[in-house]
């Protein structure tokens, strides 16, 4: 799968964890100390995410990390 498809997609599906739990991209990003443009750009697949993000991101939902993952296609 190409790099730009797996980012769009992953970011999707933090997006929509995020949205099922009522949390804003501003009141994630406050958080997890980072801005809602940042947030913006994660969801969009505009950035490629480290792991330790990734792991603050999830922390910030309130989820396991690897559920950021499930149903991804590799």
């Amino acid at each position: 799968m190409e790099k730009e498809i797996l980012l769009k997609n992953l970011g999707e599906r933090i997006r929509e964890i995020r949205e099922k739990k009522g949390i804003t991209q501003k009141q994630l990003a406050h958080s997890i100390d980072k801005d809602q443009q940042s947030i913006q750009r994660l969801e969009t697949g505009k950035i490629n995410p480290s792991i330790f993000y990734l792991n603050e991101v999830a922390n910030g939902l309130g989820i396991d990390l690897e559920l950021l993952f499930n149903n991804l296609k590799f």
